[in-house]
């Protein structure tokens, strides 16, 4: 699966790596080196953290389908409970 940005978030991506290297590195790289860079790290590393993404919100689901049963649990024939 390749992962893909949309082109907004890809100049906000841009920037940042630009501003990285400027900042930490003290290194000026152009917006071609930024590019190449977004692209590998989406290409090479992007696959492994959506997978963890996608892991983790399935437990974060299985945990509330599990939590139903005491969060929405209501007791029949309760009318009598209630005078």
């Amino acid at each position: 699966m390749t992962i893909t940005i949309n082109s907004e978030t890809q100049a906000r991506f841009i920037a940042s790596i630009k501003r990285f290297f400027a900042e930490s590195l003290d290194d000026d790289i152009g917006d071609l080196k930024a590019s190449l860079l977004l692209h590998f790290v989406l290409r090479e590393m992007g696959p492994s953290i959506y997978n963890r993404a996608v892991t983790d919100a399935q437990a974060r689901i299985q945990d509330m389908v599990q939590e139903l049963d005491s969060t929405c649990y209501e007791a029949d024939l309760g009318y009598w409970n209630k005078k």
